[in-house]
């Protein structure tokens, strides 16, 4: 076929698509395009990350034998493929439970724009400002002294299962509180303290375990229950070493060590104080507006 047919075979071919083309598949396209980003905004910092692009190697390699019409690869591809959603579902557990925890845990934020929920926030706010500062003040005191801690503080997944294994504390945050629970001989000592909404949940409380065989092994069982748990959630577990004292921070599968006390009150307060509600309500409204606050 000359070139110049080929080409108004190719434009009539895209006007019908175009002529054909609705609102509903523009939303269909879209719809599409948010899941597959969604997907890979979940899995991007996980160990599932790496065994997606091994998923994508064998489809690749499943066209190629296909388009060469290697029998008995294809016949031993199609029968991995047949079964292809159960193995999805069994090596991605964990990431499909944390989408659907992260998915079921969002909130109806809209309304903050408009202060309908300015003050009650603000107070949250208040009480999660005053339990990082003295978390950070008493891990620099932990580090000083080579005392090893691990405290979680919530966001949006419920760590109920957690706080469960532990002691049932219901207690404002402090200084004191902090020290005696990691005292070396306190019988919590051990364990890890969960904040929910700026106050002390439970103490004592039992972590999953990273199963990333990769890590240093001068990471204790602290870190790597900080790890484990930062996998399955969005939980921001403060770790201090007992041996090196070093303070650490697990967010989203990630470890950041070295952190001194002055960082380590910035991180938390970017990560856990994300809009700095005023007690009226309207700061968020002012930024919209272009207002300034007083």
């Amino acid at each position: 076929m000359p070139i110049g047919e080929r080409i108004t075979d190719f434009a009539n071919r895209l006007f019908t698509i175009l002529t054909d083309f609705s609102i509903f598949d523009l939303l269909d396209i879209l719809l599409v395009a948010f899941i597959i980003f969604s997907i890979i905004k979940l899995i991007r910092e996980t160990r599932a990350f790496q065994l997606a692009k091994g998923f994508i190697l064998l489809g690749i390699v499943y066209a190629l034998i296909t388009a060469f019409r290697m029998e008995a690869s294809t016949f031993i591809f199609n029968r991995l493929f047949s079964d292809m959603i159960i193995f999805i579902i069994i090596l991605f557990q964990p990431e499909i439970r944390h989408a659907l925890e992260s998915f079921g845990g969002r909130k109806l934020k809209g309304f903050d724009f408009f202060g309908l929920a300015g003050s009650e926030k603000a107070q949250q706010d208040e009480l999660v400002r005053k339990a990082i500062i003295d978390v950070c003040k008493e891990c620099g005191e932990f580090s000083n002294n080579k005392t090893g801690a691990i405290i979680v503080f919530e966001r949006e997944t419920p760590l109920g299962n957690i706080i469960n294994t532990g002691t049932v504390l219901d207690s404002a945050v402090s200084r004191a509180l902090l020290g005696n629970i990691f005292f070396p001989m306190s019988p919590l000592h051990d364990g890890a303290l969960v904040i929910r909404g700026g106050r002390i949940a439970a103490a004592g409380c039992i972590l999953p375990l990273t199963q990333n065989a990769s890590l240093s092994r001068e990471l204790g069982t602290r870190h790597r229950a900080a790890l484990g748990l930062s996998e399955e959630c969005d939980a921001v577990t403060v770790v201090v070493s007992e041996e090196t004292g070093i303070i650490s921070v697990a967010v989203k599968g990630r470890l950041d060590r070295n952190l001194t006390e002055a960082v380590l009150r910035e991180r938390l307060l970017s990560e856990l104080i994300t809009e700095k509600t005023e007690v009226n309500g309207k700061s968020i409204i002012k930024k919209i507006f272009g207002g300034k606050n007083k």
